[in-house]
């Protein structure tokens, strides 16, 4: 059951990987999202060690967050955070108080 897990686990952090290289290499979320990702596909083979070392729960939920992260990653590939804005700013937007 856990080599199941952990090859899951393995799939979903190539896919998600494979979804950033669509992303401009300075992009933040890029950069972190990456370094992230190949710390914990690098990590210990052993299922109960890999949990301890990532401490983000069971080995289910590490998935389910891959998952949603992958997710995610497609998404922002959709929206482009990176590129300008279509429209300028009006002036004093983020002033406060007006």
């Amino acid at each position: 059951m856990a080599g199941l897990l952990k090859k899951r686990l393995r799939i979903l952090y190539s896919k998600i990987l494979a979804s950033l290289q669509t992303m401009p290499h300075d992009a933040p979320y890029r950069k972190h999202t990456e370094q992230l990702v190949n710390e914990r596909f690098n990590h210990e083979r052993d299922v109960e060690k890999l949990e301890k070392k990532i401490n983000c729960g069971q080995i289910e939920e590490v998935i389910f967050q891959a998952e949603c992260e992958l997710a995610l990653s497609r998404k922002m590939s959709e929206w482009k955070p990176w590129e300008s804005l279509v429209e300028e700013l009006p002036p004093n937007q983020w002033k406060w108080p007006i």
